[in-house]
């Protein structure tokens, strides 16, 4: 069983390994994508705008003919204008698909690279990337000429530079890519390891709690059923004849049910099926008339339980709950307090938490049990225990009440000199 449950603890933390791999690198590649596509779109969007102002010139200044760079007749056209862009070429088309004005483009270009620009009606109004001789790249402009017919312009700027700092930012993004991979498969496992931890603990202590139960149920059952069988061999005796039996069954009986009650309320706690239901509460009286019976109780095992009750405060608590912890706190003082001990329970008010002391003058508890007093099934000692019917669960107990209630419970001890228990409780 529990190789069984090895191999099922590893396939999920290879589960959750590959989960958050894919997650991880899922949001670097669309990190990744859109810093990319600001980055190019970034770059395009000069050359774009500069297109476009070109265009609006080109339409406002020169509505008939596109100015030659170079020609005296246009300048009159730019006094006081600012000078047409030198990064932008115009391409003059007619309907045909045939430019028209390659005076003004120069013979070299025409000449070179006129046959790697095509005219492509479909793309009018749309900025474009166009390459040309597959070594220059421009983006491209292309619109109808308002003020003629049939023909149409075509404006490209040169886009080399930007397509370079894309081409190197390609490289560096796979390069940050790689690494983002390698550093999703560090953290995944890593965090895969964390997410399988609690899983691992409640594991554990499961099965803990499972053979600690077991044992502890397994004992009084066996009791029970020796007793039993002893009684079935002499089934004409008399009670009075077999009373110590029959006593001894009942009070294992009796210990069984408490430690199947106990057992339920944790496991209710550790699901958090059990509820806290708080009400207004007088905690000096709600102590006091607790305390009563345990005074008499006490007497008889002359011991003395002194009761010191100054907190004069309510409190929002539940009340079964808050019953349930003095009651655990008390039977663990007469436990492990020898005649004429004395023990005492005192509460006093703070500005915003009340406090409750329990305190024993018995045989105190060393510091290496006292860090495992609230651990289930844990008893400082064995035979003690087991001659009280303890089995180690009433201070696990104690510790879930104190912390459904946002509070806090301590523990000072001193060897041969007693135990002292310090619970804090918000009082609303």
């Amino acid at each position: 069983m529990v190789l069984q449950m090895n191999d099922m603890l590893r396939k999920q933390q290879l589960t959750f390994m590959v989960s958050n791999f894919i997650a991880f690198t899922l949001i670097f590649m669309i990190f990744g994508l859109i810093i990319f596509s600001i980055v190019q779109s970034t770059l395009y969007s000069q050359a774009d705008k500069e297109l476009q102002a070109f265009q609006e010139k080109l339409e406002s200044n020169f509505p008939d003919r596109i100015p030659k760079r170079d020609s005296p007749d246009d300048m009159p056209f730019l006094k006081g204008k600012q000078p047409m862009n030198p990064r932008i070429i115009a391409l003059k088309w007619n309907d045909k698909g045939k430019i028209i004005n390659q005076e003004q483009m120069g013979s070299l270009f025409y000449e070179t690279y006129s046959e790697d620009i095509s005219f492509d009606k479909s793309k009018l109004d749309v900025l474009t990337n166009i390459s040309i001789d597959d070594s220059y790249n421009y983006r491209s402009l292309l619109f109808k000429n308002k003020n003629e017919t049939n023909t149409y312009t075509q404006l490209l700027i040169n886009v080399d530079s930007e397509n370079s700092i894309i081409r190197n930012f390609e490289k560096i993004l796979i390069i940050c890519s790689m690494v983002a991979v390698l550093l999703s498969i560090t953290a995944s496992f890593i965090l895969s390891r964390k997410s399988m931890k609690p899983i691992v603990n409640s594991w554990n202590r499961q099965l803990v709690f499972v053979e600690n139960a077991s044992h502890e149920l397994r004992t009084p059952l066996t009791i029970i059923q020796n007793k039993l069988e002893l009684l079935l061999t002499t089934p004409n005796e008399k009670i009075v004849d077999k009373f110590d039996n029959i006593a001894l069954s009942l009070s294992e009986t009796r210990r069984l049910s408490k430690l199947t009650t106990d057992l339920l309320t944790l496991a209710r706690a550790d699901s958090s099926e059990t509820q806290i239901v708080k009400e207004k509460l007088d905690l000096d009286m709600f102590i006091k008339d607790v305390c009563t019976p345990y005074i008499e109780v006490a007497e008889l095992q002359n011991k003395h339980l002194q009761i010191d009750l100054q907190s004069n405060v309510e409190i929002s608590a539940d009340k079964s709950r808050i019953h349930q912890l003095i009651i655990i706190l008390l039977d663990n003082a007469l436990k492990y307090t020898a005649e004429n001990d004395t023990i005492s329970i005192k509460t006093t008010a703070e500005e915003a938490k009340v406090m409750i002391q329990v305190s024993d003058t018995g045989m105190g508890i060393s510091e290496e049990h006292r860090k495992h007093i609230f651990d289930r099934f844990y008893r400082a000692d064995q035979a003690r225990s087991r001659e009280h019917g303890g089995v180690g669960l009433g201070l696990s107990i104690a510790q879930w009440i104190v912390g459904s209630h946002q509070g806090t419970i301590k523990v000072e001890s001193t060897l041969e000199k007693g135990t002292t228990f310090t619970i804090k409780l918000p009082r609303f």
